[in-house]
């Protein structure tokens, strides 16, 4: 994999040293969705007046308007630094058709992030990735892979729960799932964001290897969606037809 360098750092670099208050999408949301969100909301904010939201707010509940109106006043709803507006996008997530759900979630946390900005009187950081996070942990998919892609036995599953179970609970890290299939391990879990991920996972593959030396040091991550083994198998066989 390619160097991991602390994303809280980067933050801090981007920003002058000042990340202010940092807030993390929770929720696991498609990366493709989150971009066309963002996007929309940058498009209604340049060209559609408040007034327009006010007028429109109450188009949510009819269901003759199709999904790319309703999705126009929710983004627009929430670039508005109004309590009212919150409360409202609050209330339709609890009624929101499933296909408007995440969209209808993405624009509560932008809403939240305006009225916390105007309340404390200082920028906040939203952080968003596919795979989402929780307060200041942000969530990864980590697949590794054996030597001579060497079915794992029984002792080597043992071995990897245990040994890196053991080590992120070191880095204050969540591990949250363990699979399994032939010589592949996949693991979920929630990281710090000022902890290194290649560290912590180097040190935990490191540990294992005091086992019989199975792990490869390499190993696929990846913040935006979990991966299929049939995904990990063809990512693995591009990766040696270029080699």
């Amino acid at each position: 994999m390619e160097e991991h360098e602390n994303l809280y750092e980067k933050i801090q670099e981007i920003l002058g040293g000042s990340p202010g208050n940092l807030k993390i999408l929770e929720q696991q949301i498609n990366m493709d969705l989150q971009v066309e969100y963002f996007e929309c909301s940058r498009k209604m904010r340049a060209e559609v007046e408040e007034s327009w939201a006010a007028d429109h707010i109450q188009y949510l509940n009819e269901p003759g308007y199709s999904a790319d109106v309703k999705k126009e006043i929710l983004a627009r709803l929430a670039t508005i630094e109004n309590v009212a507006y919150y409360r409202a996008l609050e209330s339709y997530l609890e009624v929101a058709d499933e296909s408007l759900r995440d969209w209808t979630l993405l624009a509560l946390n932008e809403s939240r992030m305006q009225l916390e900005s105007k309340i404390l009187e200082e920028n906040q950081v939203f952080i968003s990735t596919g795979l989402g996070g929780r307060k200041q942990k942000l969530r990864y998919f980590v697949a590794l892979v054996s030597r001579n892609r060497m079915d794992l036995t029984h002792t080597h599953k043992m071995v990897i729960k245990n040994e890196f179970e053991y080590t992120l609970k070191k880095y204050d890290a969540e591990l949250e799932e363990v699979k399994f299939s032939g010589y592949l391990a996949t693991i979920l879990l929630l990281l710090p964001m000022k902890r290194s991920l290649k560290t912590v996972f180097q040190e935990a593959i490191n540990e294992c290897n005091q086992f019989g030396d199975f792990l490869k040091d390499d190993f696929i991550v990846t913040n935006v969606k979990t991966l299929s083994f049939e995904e990990i198998e063809e990512f693995l066989e591009r990766k040696s037809e270029e080699s």
